[in-house]
């Protein structure tokens, strides 16, 4: 068989060829499915080996590894030498059966240990079982990512340590919010501080993005949307949430989103609220569900791809499948107008030792112009922000008013 090596990233993760990452083997390894936490994991491993003697770490995004080809050559060459393993699984171990299979197996043998652990702070009793540790092991690890953070991933690594020691040096985790204002520059931003920097009877845009973004620092996107809608004259209003769903962020949301009058509100979260087959007549009504339905505003949807910006201008179709699903048409039963790929993913810079190296770029990279009028294609971001104050009804009139959307609807590179 053909074995490719490969930068984790682009187009990969829709891939169904058989690859090999390249990793050597070390002392902990850990998967998970989610690029921010690859990248959060990476940052606290740099700091971590700052420390001096400290295990070495090896972490990947499980989903590079789709093929069962990749998996064996995986668990033959970085996990064979490993003293633990730990997998943080989104959704359960029905998305990545063979990986979860051979992983146990192996375990079983008399290999390594593996601590399966859900990816959505929700008890998950068929990983409690899978795994070679006990409940209360497994779930201690999971809090430190379930709150996230630089600091409780610093912990983590800490706890997992002391499994293959047998020490107890790991400090407890430390709860972050599940929804809140972000500003840059502030630590706790609130309301009336972002507000004093508004602009006096100029429209609010909100910018609802995820808390995952915020734990790892992968926040060039927002950033560049906060410095576009300053520019273009509207009063930005980022709100971080774990989930549109979540019981504890969704009220939170919805409360800031109301207190501040927001005007339009621009989503950078994937999936759907709404459930279409729950209406009498199989379609979401008008009004905006979830926390966004305390106000009335129209939703502008935000795509942060996870292609590469090279696949993505290669590609007569734009976004990838995974990208149409998630971020198009999920969020269009919620009555989201989709507008453009504001951010696009990079593999992060490896050392020799396949992990991410220090001082590597953000994990989103935001196509945009330095300054306008240089002659180059108005930024992404600036152009989403310039829609709005050319359609000045959109935010003036309410949705059943609406002749038609405005036209932003393009999917492919534009």
């Amino acid at each position: 068989m053909h074995l490719l090596r490969v930068e984790e990233g682009g187009a990969l993760y829709d891939s169904d060829e058989a690859v090999d990452l390249g990793q050597p083997p070390g002392d902990i390894v850990i998967l998970t499915s989610a690029d921010t936490e690859v990248s959060l994991l990476s940052a606290a491993v740099a700091g971590w080996q700052a420390e001096g003697d400290v295990p070495e770490v090896r972490i990947a995004n499980y989903l590079s590894l789709s093929h069962p080809f990749s998996v064996d050559q995986y668990i033959a060459s970085t996990i064979a030498g490993a003293r633990l393993v730990i997998v943080r699984l989104l959704g359960g171990s029905a998305y990545w059966t063979y990986g979860v299979q051979q992983l146990r197996a192996q375990a079983e043998a008399g290999g390594v240990p593996v601590a399966f652990l859900p990816g959505d702070a929700r008890p998950d009793p068929e990983l409690d079982y899978l795994s070679t540790f006990d409940t209360g092991t497994c779930r201690s690890l999971a809090a430190y990512l379930d709150a996230g953070g630089p600091d409780n991933a610093l912990g983590f690594l800490y706890a997992a340590r002391d499994i293959i020691d047998g020490t107890e040096t790991a400090p407890p985790p430390r709860p972050l919010l599940r929804a809140g204002i972000y500003w840059p520059g502030m630590d706790t931003p609130d309301l009336p501080s972002i507000a004093a920097d508004w602009v006096e009877g100029a429209p609010v845009a909100a910018i609802v993005f995820y808390r995952a973004l915020l734990q790892a620092g992968d926040l060039a996107p927002v950033d560049a949307m906060i410095e576009a809608c300053r520019e273009a004259g509207l009063n930005p209003l980022p709100l971080f949430s774990a989930s549109l769903k979540d019981g504890a962020a969704a009220p939170i949301i919805a409360s800031l989103l109301a207190e501040a009058k927001t005007d339009v509100i621009m989503n950078m979260t994937s999936f759907a609220v709404s459930d279409p087959a729950a209406a009498a007549d199989g379609m979401p009504g008008l009004a905006s569900v979830g926390p966004f339905g305390a106000v009335d505003a129209p939703v502008l949807q935000l795509v942060l791809s996870a292609s590469r910006v090279e696949d993505w201008q290669g590609s007569s179709a734009g976004l990838t499948a995974r990208d149409l699903a998630m971020n198009v048409a999920l969020p269009e039963l919620d009555g989201r107008l989709l507008t453009r790929a504001v951010g696009f993913k990079q593999p992060p810079r490896r050392d020799g030792k396949g992990e991410r190296r220090r001082g590597a770029p953000p994990l989103f990279l935001v196509p945009r112009a330095r300054r306008r009028g240089e002659g180059e294609q108005i930024a992404r971001v600036d152009a989403i922000a310039d829609v709005l104050l050319d359609q000045p009804w959109l935010v003036a009139q309410p949705a059943e008013q609406l002749e038609q959307p405005p036209r932003v609807r393009r999917v492919g590179p534009h």
